[in-house]
């Protein structure tokens, strides 16, 4: 299990990976209206890697597991809202998810501590935006926060 330390240095780098991918990126990034932070490229980018990152949890119904995403994504964005800029280089909505795996892969085993920071970043933070939405808590077994009453 991580130590605090090395999930501060994992949120660290993934900072640092963004706002890299951000300066690298200036020329064509726009922030939408929908996102906080995120541009329409890096919401592409997350919107194919969520699946991939989130395999096996998501709904098998196509209509509830594309609303997931959404949410999944809007949660994202939330959660990186708090660092630097994001933007990536890279439109990746069209590309196979094997390939997304194998990139993912690729970071995660890396021999660059940059790579597998920015691995552990980005997969953590997907998770915990999934986890923080309502439709993965029947696959866990989790009834949801209890009811909070004001006492008279």
């Amino acid at each position: 299990m991580p130590t605090r330390r090395q999930f501060i240095k994992v949120g660290l780098a993934g900072a640092a990976l963004f706002a890299a991918a951000r300066y690298l990126d200036q020329p064509s990034a726009a922030r939408t209206g929908d996102y906080r932070v995120l541009d329409e490229d890096a919401a592409k980018i997350m919107r194919a890697l969520i699946p991939v990152v989130l395999a096996g949890s998501l709904s098998a119904d196509e209509t509830e597991r594309a609303r997931t995403v959404v949410d999944v994504l809007a949660a994202f964005d939330r959660a990186v809202s708090g660092l630097a800029p994001a933007g990536l280089w890279a439109p990746v909505d069209e590309t196979p998810r094997e390939e997304l795996k194998a990139f993912l892969t690729r970071w995660r085993h890396s021999r660059f501590d940059l790579q597998r920071q920015g691995y552990e970043a980005l997969t953590q933070l997907v998770q915990a935006s999934w986890y923080d939405n309502p439709a993965s808590w029947k696959a866990i077994g989790y009834p949801g926060p209890p009811a909070v009453t004001e006492k008279p």
